[in-house]
């Protein structure tokens, strides 16, 4: 079996309701799994709205069912791989919160 999920890009102007509405249909159609970037800008203006990493994977962790989720990748010059841990860890005990985390120099 073949299980799909979605990455996205948050900071190419993702906002709340953009965000609420992405994980009730990724959960509604049947991926396996919503990752976003932990970026909250991009190289080059102009700035666009981007939600912090942690924050948004805790309203996904809290209104899904099933999916499995996380960021991809958090980068170390951001992050300090402990406080990743911690925050990954924080999600709570339900069993469906398989959560995955990369890291790396950003």
């Amino acid at each position: 079996m073949v299980a799909i999920s979605i990455q996205i890009e948050a900071q190419d102007g993702l906002t709340w309701p953009r965000w609420k509405r992405l994980v009730a249909e990724v959960e509604a159609l049947g991926f396996a799994g919503l990752f976003r970037s932990d970026h909250f800008t991009n190289s080059r203006p102009p700035d666009k709205d981007s939600l912090e990493m942690v924050v948004s994977l805790t309203y996904l962790a809290d209104h899904t069912q099933r999916i499995h989720f996380g960021p991809l990748v958090a980068p170390l010059s951001v992050r300090h791989p402990t406080l990743l841990a911690l925050s990954g860890a924080s999600f709570g005990p339900p069993s469906h919160l398989a959560g995955s985390a990369g890291s790396g120099a950003g």
